[in-house]
């Protein structure tokens, strides 16, 4: 008589299933990091630039009035000054600590330069004092010649609690390849607050009162009548 032996089937090990479960469990983790990793680099988004002018030229009174002597014409040049103020970066000195470096707003910037800037403020000035701004091309023979320099147009810190903006500009008329007189206006304003905004704002006042004191200063000088 035939004994049947039966065979039986030998089970799955348990030893690969857990591994295998181990290693989803491990890429799971690493996929939800990388996803979370990824929404965290797209959320730190670069800082942006704030840009400044100053605004508007608002008709004032201190402008629009005639002056004693008024310029019927007069050719403006375009203002000159160092190379630093020839680029958009708005600059600051530490008075209270270091007034030899100029440092610059890391975020904050000009929308034009400068010297395009306070070329373009005191030609609209002067246009609102009532002379007729001409540029150097369309001069004549006669016409008095306005150039202008600066010699610094920066946001001064005082101490950690106080700053202004400050302009100093070189003014020299000349008439008839003469030198008529030159003289240097050096205006500050007091800054609202202590960043770039305050900044751009005091020097914007700035401009305006160096603006009319050029105006001023033009009304006293004795020109010869073409």
């Amino acid at each position: 008589m035939r004994t049947i032996v039966h065979h039986t089937p030998t089970q799955t090990p348990t030893l690969p299933v857990t591994v295998s479960g181990t290693l989803r469990r491990l890429l799971l983790a690493a996929g939800t990091g990388a996803a979370l990793l990824l929404a965290g680099c797209a959320s730190e988004k670069p800082a942006q630039n704030t840009t400044f002018d100053f605004g508007p030229a608002a008709s004032s009174a201190q402008f629009v009035q005639a002056a004693r002597a008024p310029i019927a014409a007069i050719v403006v040049g375009d203002v000159t000054g160092s190379a630093a103020l020839d680029s958009e970066r708005m600059f600051y000195r530490l008075n209270y600590s270091d007034p030899l470096q100029a440092r610059a707003y890391a975020n904050s910037r000009w929308s034009a330069t400068p010297l395009q800037m306070v070329t373009q403020r005191l030609k609209s000035r002067i246009a609102q004092s009532g002379a007729k701004v001409l540029s150097v091309s369309d001069a004549s023979d006669g016409v008095p010649i306005l150039r202008l320099e600066i010699d610094d147009f920066s946001h001064h810190f005082d101490s950690q609690a106080s700053s202004h903006g400050q302009l100093v500009l070189r003014a020299s008329l000349f008439q008839g390849h003469k030198l008529v007189d030159q003289k240097t206006f050096d205006r500050k304003t007091p800054a609202s607050s202590l960043d770039a905004g305050g900044g751009a704002r005091a020097l914007a006042g700035a401009t305006d009162t160096v603006a009319s004191d050029v105006i001023a200063w033009l009304a006293t000088l004795p020109l010869k009548k073409e």
